[in-house]
């Protein structure tokens, strides 16, 4: 579905993720399995700051549906159904939140060879409307998004960007916040690293005159075991080991440090992940 330039939501979102993605200063345990008939289901327990909550979740796939379900600790229950393929090159997804009666919300998105529209509505009077659109190839692309609230005739939010692919590499920019900041962010996979990469992000906010230069790498040790580390200029450390136990299930170790305050105690995070 998927052959055009791609979801505006999607730029930067290769650096975003090796930057972000399984750090982590808590405890998490996670559990999960499926079976042929395409149910899934998932339980996860949390510590954070001495707090524990947890959640269940249940996935149901069948043709071109798929429902998802979800309980946590504080009784939120969230449910999405996702269509594909209601028509060709067209996604659909619903969801709600209770006890939240206003919380639902209807998407849309449309991929087209040179093109991609979504578009977000949120399920009660006087919703909030999303729209992003993209326009290119799947090597460049240019884009924008908004969000404008019917209650008081007001945007938001309007961003734009463009984002730029190559099979080894990958680089945006992203004008946010109403204009307000501007972020930069480019990665680029290298065979030395076994297959890992290097990226670097530049964040400025021109309200507070502030820049954050973030760089970050990942480097896989074996075909089992994925080491990253970050740092920006404010002197945030941050690193962490994954390695895969058995197919699908994973053991995480992160770290984060304040290189220009060593007397802080240092902040530490354990995910275990298993799917027997």
């Amino acid at each position: 579905m998927k052959k055009g330039p791609g979801l505006f939501s999607d730029f930067g979102k290769k650096a975003k993720d090796l930057l972000n993605k399984d750090y982590t200063s808590d405890q998490k345990f996670t559990i999960s399995s499926s079976s042929y008939t395409g149910l899934a289901l998932a339980s996860n327990i949390v510590n954070k700051g001495g707090l524990s909550s947890g959640d269940v979740a249940a996935q149901y796939k069948h043709q071109n549906a798929v429902v998802d379900f979800k309980l946590d600790t504080e009784s939120n229950i969230l449910t999405t159904l996702t269509i594909t393929d209601l028509h060709p090159s067209a996604k659909a997804v619903a969801s709600f939140k209770l006890p939240d009666y206003n919380s639902g919300k209807l998407e849309v998105q449309y991929f087209h060879e040179h093109a991609t529209v979504a578009t977000a509505v949120g399920l009660k009077k006087s919703p909030a409307v999303d729209f992003s659109a993209t326009i290119g190839t799947p090597g460049i692309a240019f884009g924008a998004e908004a969000s404008y609230v019917t209650s008081s005739g007001e945007f938001t939010k309007y961003n734009a960007g463009v984002n730029m692919t190559k099979p080894d590499s990958n680089a945006s920019v992203v004008l946010a916040d109403k204009g307000d900041s501007l972020k930069v962010s480019y990665l680029h996979h290298l065979n030395q690293l076994n297959g890992g990469a290097v990226v670097g992000e530049i964040a400025r906010k021109f309200s507070t005159n502030e820049n954050t230069l973030t760089v970050g790498c990942s480097y896989l040790v074996d075909p089992h075991t994925l080491v990253k580390a970050k740092l920006n200029n404010h002197g945030n450390l941050g690193a962490l080991v994954q390695h895969e136990l058995r197919p699908k299930s994973f053991l995480t170790i992160s770290g984060a440090f304040d290189t220009k305050a060593l007397e802080k105690t240092p902040k530490f995070g354990l995910a275990l992940s298993l799917k027997p």
